[in-house]
């Protein structure tokens, strides 16, 4: 088989999957798109549970990361290895034993995020506005709404603590759960 009769079975294969299951994808995006709207709801409480999730994942990947790293010691990076998992541990143990001002450090890094990417897509659309022609304008505007985001973050620290991770996760899911219930339901007709 060439390639493109791999890739075209195999999206064969998934539309199938996808139609035998879309019960499940409905199902699973009802229950995203009520945990986003809760977490927009109670911003607070979602950013909190974003912490600690995340202090729980740092936590686990930096044990998991100094126990492998100790078997392979013999490997090169070993000292890198090393650095990198108790830093990954170190930033569990500090998000779950303070969360409250681990979710500040975690606005602060959201906040810096958007105002990164909102300057590298403002610069992505000036370059490409000539192959762009007047699809750049679009680039552009998600560049300064990106920064204007930014700016809403830092400029209300610390109060934006509160609001800021938990609103993007309750957002990110809400749309997450949204995508899954029109692909449930394009499946089920199809």
């Amino acid at each position: 088989m060439t390639i493109p009769q791999d890739i075209s079975k195999l999206q064969s294969e998934m539309a199938a999957a996808v139609r035998e299951h879309w019960k499940a994808f409905l199902i699973e995006g009802i229950l995203l798109v009520i945990l986003g709207l809760a977490a927009m709801i109670v911003p607070p409480l979602a950013s909190l549970a974003v912490t600690i999730f995340l202090g729980w994942m740092f936590l686990i990947s930096g044990v998991a990361g100094l126990a492998l790293t100790i078997w392979a010691r013999a490997m090169p990076g070993f000292w890198w290895s090393l650095v990198s998992a108790v830093l990954a541990l170190v930033a569990g143990v500090l998000l779950l034993a303070q969360p409250v001002e681990g979710t500040l450090t975690l606005t602060i890094v959201v906040g810096a995020y958007f105002l990164a990417e909102g300057v590298t897509t403002i610069m992505y659309a000036l370059e490409h506005r000539r192959e762009l022609s007047e699809r750049w304008s679009w680039l552009l505007f998600a560049g300064l709404l990106d920064i204007l985001i930014s700016a809403m973050i830092i400029t209300g620290l610390p109060g934006s603590a509160e609001w800021a991770v938990g609103l993007l996760a309750g957002i990110n899911l809400l749309f997450g759960g949204a995508a899954l219930i029109g692909m449930a339901l394009a499946a089920r007709k199809g």
